[in-house]
Formats: C-alpha cells, structure tokens, sequence
C-alpha cells in the first residue's frame, strides 16, 4: 500500500495538557487572556502606525512587520488550542495539520527575519545617521518585507512537503495542542533522516544565521556607540535599541529553551513541556506590543492618542 493514499486520509489527535485534562476550562482562562492581550496589542500597534503619519518611519514599518508576524503566529495556534480547551476538539485531518505546522514555522521564520531588518534598521541608523532615509527608503523596506516572505516559504515548503511522503502506522496522537513539525515526524515509520536533516537545515539557515547578524550587528553598534565622545549622546543613542534588544531576547529564550527542554528534559513530566510549548509561541506575541508601548515614546503617544479618541466617540 503507497503511502500517498494513506497520509491525506489520517485523522491526527492533538493533545492538551496531558494529567490535567479536568482542569482543561480553567487552563483556558489565562490561555485566553494572554491571546486577547497578543491580538488587541500587535492589532492597536499596526492601526497606529497606518493612521499616524509621524509614525511613517523606517523604524515603524518593522515594527509593523513584526505586529503582523505576531498576529499570524497567535492566530495560527489559537485555532487548535482553544478548540481542545474549550470543546475537547482534539481530531485534525492531515492536511490542516501540514497547513498549521507550515504557518507556525513561517511566522516563527519571518519574526526572526524582521528582527535581523529591525537590527540593520538600528545600525544604519546609529552608523550612518545622514544617509540613514536614502538608504531606508520606502520601496526598499517594502523589498525586505517581500524577501522576507518569499525567504520563509521557500525554506519551509520542502521541510512540510516531505511529510507527505513518509506513512504513519504508528499511533496518531501528536503531544502538543498543534501540530509541531518533530512530533508528526516521531509518528512516522518511514525512515525520517532526510526530514530531520531539511527540517534543521531550515532552521539553522534562518533561525541560527538570523540571530548571529544580529549579534554581529550589536557589536558593530557597540563599536559606533563607544565612539561617540559625551556619554549622554551615548546613552541617548544607545536607548533607541532597548525595545529591539528585548524583543530579541523574548524570541530566542524561549526557542533556545524550548529545545533544550526537548533535548535533555526527558525526565520532566508530561506537562511541563506542553506548558513550555504551548506559552513559548504566545511569548513574543504577547510581550512585543507591550515592549514597545513601554520603551518607545512615539509608539506609547500614538496609541494613548487612539485610546482617548476611541473614548470620546463612546
């Protein structure tokens, strides 16, 4: 029997939080909260910085890639994991699950990339302040924003594409609340080296080289940093790379410890790691809006300007 005939017929079963399944509604809560908190937030940001001409700037159109990225990526997991939470709906065909795992790593993929834009953003604009607008000008950033998403689909198509070859005979139950490109994979019976090898080569290639430009950029910033005499031009400098340095930072913690969890944590019980996996992608989503509400003035007056003009029409 082929496996093509098998594989778009089987019917997966996520998985929610394994031990604690009576408690599944109350677990939702803060579940749900933290998914309100991502959409209202990434979604107040981007309607800022399309209604605010001041915000018109190099520095907000990556920032506003970055909103839509954290939308997508709520998105693409709110749909199973509320589903299990609230309706204990736990069946996914084939296909949706190749369809989900594609946009989880696409938008996990492009955040990356929109986080190495926003790194060469800041470093252009602290190295090389005069030219900064003719190098950052409308139409190139509209190029890095296709390039950015032509780069995450062209990565990720093969390593979801290669799924459909290999026949699953074992169990079907997935161990995440959606579908996780290792966890269909360890389904498989076929021999999955070269999905495990296409898999990790994609990552490595976006992911890894993503955040070592971004340190490299860091460095090369530092450099121009510490060139400059009076130490209050220093930090003045300096404080305009604070939101992004965060945003890195809750990006790769997670991922970085998310694997190490999956590497070494054998012992851990089961739903530990649901939990990990489960907050690792609501994260970013969550905290970016947050971040840059705080730590940017612009941002933080735009959407107070929203809120208060919302109110009055109220």
């Amino acid at each position: 029997m082929g496996s093509n005939t098998t594989s778009p017929s089987i019917i997966f079963l996520l998985t929610g939080v394994p031990g604690l399944e009576a408690f599944h509604t109350w677990i939702s809560i803060p579940f749900c909260f933290l998914y309100a908190t991502a959409l209202s937030g990434n979604s107040l940001i981007l309607f800022a910085i399309v209604t605010q001409p001041s915000l018109h700037q190099p520095m907000y159109y990556f920032l506003s890639m970055l909103s839509t990225t954290d939308l997508g990526l709520s998105i693409s997991t709110l749909v199973t994991m509320l589903g299990i939470f609230w309706f204990n709906a736990r069946e996914i065909s084939f296909n949706a699950c190749l369809s989900q795992m594609f946009f989880i790593k696409f938008f996990t993929v492009m955040e990356s990339s929109v986080l190495l834009a926003m790194a060469f953003d800041r470093f252009v604009a602290i190295s090389n302040p005069l030219r900064y607008a003719t190098i950052l000008t409308d139409s190139r950033i509209a190029q890095i924003g296709v390039a950015i998403v032509i780069r995450g689909t062209l990565m990720l198509t093969p390593m979801v594409a290669l799924l459909k070859r290999l026949s699953y005979c074992r169990s079907h139950v997935l161990h995440h609340s959606y579908c996780y490109h290792p966890d269909v994979m360890k389904l498989s019976c076929t021999d999955t080296r070269i999905n495990s090898a296409v898999g990790l080569t994609a990552m490595v290639s976006t992911v890894g080289v993503d955040s070592v430009l971004i340190l490299l950029s860091y460095v090369l910033i530092i450099k121009t940093v510490l060139s400059i005499a009076s130490s209050e031009e220093r930090k003045k400098t300096f404080s305009t790379c604070i939101s992004h340095i965060v945003a890195v930072a809750v990006f790769y913690i997670p991922l970085i410890s998310l694997s190490f969890v999956h590497r070494f944590g054998k012992q851990a019980p089961a739903y530990v790691h649901t939990l990990i996996a489960n907050t690792y992608l609501l994260i970013p989503p969550v905290m970016n809006p947050i971040i840059y509400s705080v730590k940017t003035k612009q941002i933080r007056r735009a959407v107070i300007k929203i809120l208060q003009s919302k109110e009055t029409e109220l």
